[in-house]
């Protein structure tokens, strides 16, 4: 008995296969498109549609139509101020990652933040230099313009110094990364970064962080070590260190420990207390003027020869082109980091867009950028994202819109233009020593591996496999690995899934693995079988093969033994050595018969079987004549569970038809059940339907298929207890709270769904 109160449900309705249950219930007519239509519409035209699109291309607008000035606009400036500081720190410490001079920085930080606030869907991200992008520049530099040695023999290099050399390489590839981004914007296929899962993401970044903090060390150590790039370039890099330790400069050691222990003390110190503190303290900017000042005023690049920025020039420079020969030679590489700039940058506006309850658009963002760094590039600034660090001070100073990032820019440019030279005598220990700072959100990536691990280590392979490919093979090489690694998981979770065999649960229309419960009902001679995943080309042959260990027999070779055996009771009935009475069969040879071996018409074997020219039919799991043996096949009816089965390909067709027959022709009953009604419907345009497999053999859900089984063998329940009989009258729930029984002889009239 149920307890009080339970919540029950009946549903009385017809037992229904999907052929009945179309004859009662009518379809709704649906006309699909073609590609033709789809093409058509895609280019149609009209004035609402016009609008829509410069909305879209515009998204300033529509949050511009919206601005609060009194509430919004003196959080934007203050959050504009924050992170304009930040921004022209950043600026000049990641430049050094990709091997330029420092205020080339500035100009990252400045044209694309202009662009992006005409064009960007984000209201919170800061757009500007990002350390992995400046890192995967800094490693196509170092290739086509080395430290040591000549440059790749490029047209258009002649009378270039090496920075000159540098910037154009910079500026070209993040050229081409823009017309890439731009190009699969206007596509529309921003759904491309959907392939870069989280797991793969952070095993990225991990590594790149790896590479940041060994391409900093120079700087720290104050070493003189040339870049290198390509695979194994960071064991390179710090066998050089190692071999140079001596060399170390102690006054730019202990200027970035001090740096890096204060600002990393702060940084925690707003973390804590960051609900308390009206902004962040900036410890970055606080610590960069006061090291300028002590640099300045102790002389230490000539007391202590240590690496200062040098001179910043002030104002912009003038326009220049890419050179094509270095879109040759950088395309391969340019590729990965438009994938790479994107994907950050779409995954940090995605969790500010959720917080804020607003919607960003993929598409429009691979516009946003594509240009912003088009536009940049033309101004010799090199590819643009967005920092972590930085967008958290826009969005946690109070930062609403863009305007905020309009600001920062407006602070990197009074730089530019007017105090930059009181930068000029900055240590670049100290630079290098706030990018190291800034890593720890990166390296404490490496505690996802015991979470993967525990659960789920397909994910965790990933992660590894992606981390120790781009610390080995580079950043470039690392994402195509853990990408391929990636899809290999898949493929290989779609190829190998978890098939089940699914049982009754006693009293219930439910069915679960037979492995996970003991109250349990399986009905003689029925099996269930379920494979949760498509049916393709890669896994159609486990399919089968799981197929048949749930069954207990190869039905393919049961046929066949089955046919030997009426090719031998029919030349035994030609030869007179076996005859049919009303007894049986009566075998009439003296001596021993042995098994036919002949091998001729192997075909026919897999033909179903005919007892045309037999006195009787076969019952095979009885006793043979003449001593033939037979596998006995103790299953009758099979119920293929394709709930979880989304699409089917041709492979898959033939596949699962051949093993339908198979299982057919040895008298074993299939029925699939809770298939996809696109499914189905291939199924009749691929002409899957004959005289052997029928629609008929679909039904509803498996409870339907499973009635009708006892139904049609009401032996199978013979020998077990009411109790154990699989339930076929449920009660309903009223509105007024009362539980009735579907009893036949209750006076209360039926309720049906």
């Amino acid at each position: 008995m149920m307890r009080a109160g339970a919540k029950q449900y009946v549903v009385a309705r017809p037992l229904y296969s999907e052929e009945s249950f179309a004859e009662k219930h009518e379809k709704v007519y649906r006309q699909h498109k073609t590609m033709l239509n789809h093409v058509k519409d895609y280019f149609t035209c009209d004035a609402k549609r016009a609008k829509n699109a410069a909305l879209s291309l515009l998204p300033v607008i529509g949050w511009l139509k919206i601005y609060q000035v009194k509430e919004w606009l003196l959080s934007d400036i203050v959050s504009g101020v924050s992170t304009g500081l930040v921004a022209v720190l950043q600026g000049l410490a990641y430049c050094l990652l990709a091997s330029l001079p420092p205020w080339y920085g500035l100009f990252s930080a400045f044209f694309p933040v202009i662009i992006y606030f005409f064009l960007g869907t984000s209201r919170h991200i800061s757009v500007g230099p990002f350390p992995v992008l400046c890192l995967m520049i800094g490693s196509v530099v170092t290739r086509l313009v080395p430290d040591e040695g000549p440059p790749v023999n490029i047209t258009g290099f002649e009378g270039l110094t090496r920075d000159e050399q540098r910037v154009l390489v910079a500026s070209s590839v993040t050229f081409l990364a823009g017309i890439m981004q731009l190009a699969m914007g206007v596509l529309q296929v921003g759904f491309v970064v959907m392939y870069l899962s989280d797991t793969l993401v952070s095993g990225f970044t991990t590594a790149a962080a790896i590479h940041i903090l060994v391409s900093q060390l120079k700087f720290v150590l104050g070493l003189q070590v040339p870049g290198i790039s390509g695979p194994l370039s960071i064991i390179y890099t710090l066998e050089i260190i190692f071999n140079k330790i001596t060399s170390t400069n102690v006054c730019d050691v202990v200027i970035s420990l001090v740096i890096m222990v204060v600002v990393f003390i702060v940084k925690e110190l707003n973390d804590r207390f960051k609900s308390k503190l009206p902004v962040p303290i900036p410890i970055e900017v606080i610590m960069t003027v006061i090291a300028c000042g002590v640099s300045y005023a102790f002389d230490f690049k000539t007391k202590y020869g240590i690496e200062v920025v040098g001179h910043i020039p002030k104002g912009y420079e003038p326009p220049m082109a890419p050179n094509l020969h270095v879109f040759q030679d950088t395309a391969v590489e340019a590729f990965p980091m438009a994938i790479v700039g994107f994907a950050v940058a779409f995954s940090v506006a995605k969790v500010y867009s959720v917080k804020h309850d607003y919607t960003i658009d993929g598409n429009q963002e691979l516009i946003a950028f594509g240009v912003s760094n088009i536009f940049g590039a033309s101004f010799k600034s090199f590819a643009a994202s967005t920092a972590l660090s930085r967008s958290a001070v826009q969005e946690s100073t109070g930062g609403k819109t863009q305007i905020a990032g309009l600001l920062s820019a407006f602070i990197v440019m009074v730089v530019t233009l007017a105090i930059g030279f009181l930068l000029e005598p900055l240590p670049k220990s100290v630079l290098g020593a706030v990018v190291i700072v800034n890593l720890k959100g990166m390296l404490m990536q490496f505690r996802d591996i015991p979470y993967l691990w525990r659960r789920d280590k397909p994910d965790c392979v990933v992660w590894l496999g992606t981390c120790i490919a781009a610390i080995l093979l580079g950043l470039d090489l690392g994402l195509a690995v853990g990408l391929g690694v990636e899809l290999l998981s898949v493929v290989l979770r779609a190829q190998f899934p978890r098939c089940s065999v699914l049982v009754n649960i006693k009293g219930t229309d439910i069915y679960k693995d037979r492995k996970d419960y003991l109250d349990i009902y399986e009905p003689e001679g029925v099996k269930i079988f379920r494979i949760p995943s498509p049916i393709f080309f890669a896994n159609i042959e486990f399919f089968r093969t799981k197929l048949v260990e749930a069954v207990g027999f190869n039905p393919l070779r049961v046929l066949r033994k089955r046919n030997k055996a009426l090719r031998m009771i029919r030349k035994l009935l030609k030869k007179g050595d076996l005859q049919w009475t009303s007894k049986g069969f009566l075998n009439t040879s003296c001596g021993p018969i042995k098994e036919s071996e002949d091998e001729s018409n192997m075909e026919d074997l897999d033909l179903p079987t005919d007892f045309k020219d037999l006195p009787v039919r076969i019952d095979w799991n009885a006793e043979l004549p003449a001593n033939i043996i037979v596998p006995r096949v103790d299953v009758h009816s099979l119920i293929l569970d394709f709930a979880a089965v989304s699409f089917l390909d041709i492979s898959a067709l033939k596949g699962l038809k051949t093993s339908l027959k198979e299982l057919i022709r040895v008298e074993v009953e299939v029925y699939i059940v809770a298939c996809d009604p696109y499914i189905l419907e291939k199924l009749h345009h691929c002409c899957f339907f004959d005289d052997e497999v029928q629609p008929s053999m679909f039904f509803l859900t498996l409870h339907d298929a499973m009635l009708h089984i006892l139904e049609k063998h009401p032996q199978c329940t013979e020998k077990k207890s009411d109790c154990e009989k699989i339930i076929t009258t449920v009660t309903i729930h009223h509105s007024e709270g009362n539980f009735r029984s579907r009893d036949r002889n209750a006076p209360d009239p039926e309720t049906r769904f």
